[in-house]
């Protein structure tokens, strides 16, 4: 059971986008499994991809192909990863994007793959190609929530975001879909995600505002620390909007840019609170480091940490397992004596040792809360950061135990 996700959005159509949804029977014949999203000629795209060094053959064939062309599809399917599968997985990806281009009157290249599920498995090519007709058909403009729905794994629900925006009497309208429970610390994006606006942005301003959009919403959420064979992240402008969005210096304005942060954000906490087996949404935030990347890895040492899933699955606030992922860290000439700990608004650990106005009623009641935020202040310097996390549950193993029986 999710943690009070938020319901699927009433999504803004965007004029250049349509989406289409058939049934190819790639892990079960009941159910959604492939989408097609039809790009409008001349809309600029963006990505970004996993880091993961067996990244998956969509996620080779797809950066490749964002570098020599503007795409006009993108296809993607659930049940298969094609990622561990060597050079029939390339070989299977570039067949399927083939597929869809001979059908809809594209260039191979303009194809963009994407694949999320089971890794080292044959993708199931004959099938997915045989239901590439059935999604060009039921191409529609609405076709975000079908979609949302059919790029689910071990998701619970589908995730969307969705904003509109007037910017000088003209509107801007943003819309978007991620996937994803588990599997989850992305190290660029997350596992799927995919969003489109029909704002006017140039190619390179683009490209720069998706990977700091990303970087600050799906790269701060970790539900169990691993990195996917398969995340990408992807952005579609496809001009149709008339809305000037730059400013004298082409760079692109705050209105426009704080909006896709707010759908990017959504969307990657959607994951979160729809973490396999998760009971509580967590953030985890630090402040008074050093520098910004001295609080990530010290707020993702304690949002990784077993033993703290686990004190946060039980609502113990078992605020040493706390301490000990921030002594273990690895940050240099740590003092500490100078480190406060709170759980919400109440103060656990100062200087270094349990706060003398510490009762574990307090933190009881804040642990007993869904969603709970752990602070931690090194007395360091003036930056800050925060990640995104949830608990361990028996859930969580039995559903990875399970995955592929």
């Amino acid at each position: 059971m999710a943690v009070n996700p938020l319901p699927l959005p009433d999504f803004q159509a965007i004029d250049g986008i349509r989406l289409g949804v058939a049934r190819a029977g790639i892990k079960s014949p009941d159910r959604d499994d492939l989408v097609v999203m039809e790009i409008a000629e001349g809309s600029e795209a963006a990505a970004v991809f996993t880091r993961n060094a067996f990244r998956a053959a969509p996620v080779i064939l797809a950066e490749r192909s964002l570098a020599n062309s503007r795409p006009r599809y993108l296809l993607i399917n659930t049940g298969n990863a094609n990622a561990g599968t060597g050079q029939q997985g390339m070989a299977d990806a570039e067949s399927c994007c083939r597929a869809l281009s001979d059908a809809g009157g594209a260039q191979p290249d303009q194809v963009l793959p994407f694949s999320t599920g089971v890794i080292g498995e044959p993708l199931p090519v004959e099938r997915i190609q045989n239901a590439i007709p059935e999604a060009l058909s039921a191409l529609s403009p609405s076709g975000w929530q079908r979609a949302a729905s059919a790029i689910m794994t071990t998701d619970t629900l589908p995730k969307g975001a969705t904003r509109k925006l007037v910017i000088d009497g003209d509107p801007v309208s943003i819309s978007g879909i991620s996937k994803g429970a588990g599997m989850i610390r992305p190290n660029m994006a997350t596992m799927l995600a995919f969003m489109a606006t029909d704002a006017a942005v140039p190619r390179d301003q683009f490209q720069s505002l998706v990977a700091e959009a990303a970087e600050a919403s799906f790269n701060r959420i970790t539900v169990d620390g691993d990195t996917s064979t398969n995340d990408a992240c992807v952005g579609v402008a496809t001009g149709q909007s008339h809305a000037r969005v730059l400013d004298g210096k082409d760079r692109v304005i705050p209105a426009l840019r704080d909006a896709i942060h707010d759908v990017f954000r959504e969307l990657a906490q959607a994951i979160v609170r729809d973490a396999e087996g998760a009971t509580r949404f967590v953030t985890v935030r630090v402040e008074r480091a050093r520098t910004e990347a001295e609080a990530l890895k010290v707020a993702f040492a304690v949002a990784e940490s077993p033993l703290v899933k686990t004190a946060l699955y039980a609502a113990d606030p078992n605020w040493g397992r706390i301490l000990a992922a921030v002594g273990r860290a690895g940050l240099e000439d740590l003092d500490v004596s100078r480190i406060d700990v709170f759980l919400d608004d109440v103060c656990i650990v100062q200087d270094g040792g349990r706060s003398p106005t510490y009762t574990e009623a307090d933190g009881q009641a804040v642990m007993d809360g869904a969603e709970p935020c752990i602070r931690i202040v090194l007395g360091r310097g003036q930056a800050a950061e925060r990640v995104w996390t949830c608990d361990f549950s028996h859930e969580y193993v039995t559903i990875n135990a399970e995955y592929r029986t």
